[in-house]
């Protein structure tokens, strides 16, 4: 267990940031944390002075880590004595880290940006993983470092009782969410027309002619609906349960030029669409168009209207095409009352963009707070490979899905992925709803704990608040506040501490 002792007597309090990365840290290790007094029989923690890394991403040992593409092995093989110390009863962290781990899991280089791509996006060379280089967005440097955390403090607790908060619900060690982007109903051919455009600019002439073959033996004839009920048949087939982000305004011309709103989500195919959604269980958000990042009273107004046509509340949120600014957006998502946003992961590859796979507070460089929001950030998504990597293979996107969710199990993460339903033959991607299928197979084969986004996020703000009040005569926590599926795990003793 682990007594938050937040200070050392001779440095100054912690500022806003090092604090949420502090509490960031302690959260993802799930080590039990003690409220009151201090005890011989509990480990405390200390923030010393140091630890500077000479650039954020390096606050790991980074120049000497391995690729996560070389096996799961981050966690143990990244070097953390930098920046833990670890001697009996005791862990100590340097307090530069926290500033560094606020800087990347709080996003701030990128809400300083003014840098825009076409799609008025923060570029993904802004983030400070990317300008690294080496796949540096491929681990889960922040992560790693709190099962590091975990691990020290289980080393410095030697044979003392040692707990943690289970990671997930259900027993499970690691997490993950599939979610749906619903960007096509209306107006398919002219999406399947500019899908051969662009396979004939890669030279898939080929693989040009077998989507047309495809949208010529469909006749028209229910391409959408037929692409949705592939999805949710094969999450059914393992009792999956998956999370819609939805447009919902009103097209025009205009938008639907600029590739944002495309279809009404009243109209009949989209109505048919949100009650088998709704009526298989699975979460239905809202996917926020583009009139919501310059207006931002339009996130009320779009939410209150998916809330009237599935009778649901609307918990999540995600920006159409990812289009955000991220030192505003998230505060005026919070503002129209949403609980969580998605929105946070890379359009031209796959990775962790905040280092962090899993659900964390939204962090507010300029109000210097965390804000009353939940981020969930993904980390996969089909068409950052398909689009943007020019990899035309379903079976690769799979693959490489299936890496980063070792990474993610290996750090008891969470992962994220986006699945388009509309990838189907007669819209442009022969042989992608096998490939789904297989990913969503895989995911329970290795163990994931599959839930909608909303779930995982409100079970996850019930286990940070877990605490315990002492260690018992029996040598069991006392707990202050035990909440219900949340399970406390016993960790085998250690027979020595060691120094870092």
């Amino acid at each position: 267990m682990l007594a938050l002792q937040p200070l050392a007597p001779d440095i100054a309090p912690l500022d806003a940031g090092e604090q949420f990365a502090l509490d960031l840290l302690l959260d993802l290790s799930c080590v039990l944390r003690v409220d009151g007094a201090a005890t011989s029989d509990v480990v405390q923690l200390h923030i010393v002075p140091g630890g500077r890394p000479t650039a954020d991403v390096t606050l790991l040992g980074l120049r000497h880590r391995p690729r996560i593409a070389n096996g799961p092995s981050l966690v143990r093989e990244v070097p953390v004595r930098t920046w833990l110390g670890v001697g009996d009863g005791l862990v100590t962290v340097g307090r530069d880290v926290l500033r560094a781990i606020c800087n990347v899991a709080g996003g701030v280089r990128e809400q300083r940006s003014t840098a825009r791509d076409r799609y008025q996006r923060v570029p993904s060379v802004e983030s400070g993983l990317v300008a690294t280089g080496g796949d540096t967005e491929r681990n889960p440097l922040v992560s790693a470092g709190a099962r590091a955390l975990a691990d020290a403090v289980a080393q410095a607790a030697g044979r003392r009782p040692c707990f943690q908060v289970a990671p997930w619900p259900q027993g499970k060690r690691w997490a993950a969410a599939l979610t749906h982007d619903l960007d096509v109903v209306d107006w398919w051919p002219a999406f399947t027309t500019l899908r051969v455009a662009e396979l004939t600019r890669k030279g898939q002439l080929g693989q040009a002619m077998a989507v047309i073959a495809a949208a010529a033996r469909s006749g028209g004839r229910d391409v959408v609906w037929r692409g949705v009920q592939s999805v949710l048949q094969a999450e059914a087939q393992h009792g999956v349960r998956s999370t819609w982000f939805i447009l919902c305004g009103t097209p025009t011309l205009a938008t639907a030029r600029a590739g944002d709103l495309t279809y009404r989500p009243d109209g009949n195919l989209a109505r048919r669409i949100l009650g088998a959604v709704g009526a298989a269980g699975h979460e239905l958000g809202l996917h926020g168009s583009f009139a919501t990042s310059e207006r931002p009273e339009v996130f009320a107004e779009q939410r209150a209207r998916l809330a009237t046509l599935t009778g649901t509340e609307v918990s999540g949120v995600r920006q159409h095409y990812l289009r955000m600014h991220p030192a505003t957006t998230p505060a005026q998502m919070a503002a129209a009352g949403f609980a969580y946003d998605s929105t946070i992961g890379f359009a031209d590859r796959n990775g962790f963009r905040l280092a962090t796979p899993d659900v964390l507070p939204s962090w507010s460089d300029a109000r210097q707070a965390a804000l009353p929001l939940d981020e969930v950030p993904f980390c996969w998504m089909d068409r950052a490979l398909s689009k943007y990597r020019g990899v035309e293979e379903p079976d690769a996107w799979i693959e490489d899905a299936l890496a980063l969710a070792d990474a993610c199990r290996v750090v008891q993460g969470l992962f994220v992925g986006i699945w388009h339903p509309n990838l189907t033959p007669a819209l442009g991607f022969p042989g992608a709803p096998a490939a789904y299928a297989r990913l969503v197979g895989e995911l329970v084969q290795r163990g994931a704990h599959l839930a909608p986004l909303a779930e995982l996020v409100a079970w996850r703000r019930v286990r940070r608040t877990v605490r315990a009040e002492g260690v018992g005569p029996d040598g069991r926590p006392v707990l202050r506040n035990a909440r219900a599926g949340v399970v406390i795990e016993s960790l085998p003793p250690r027979s020595a501490h060691t120094r870092g």
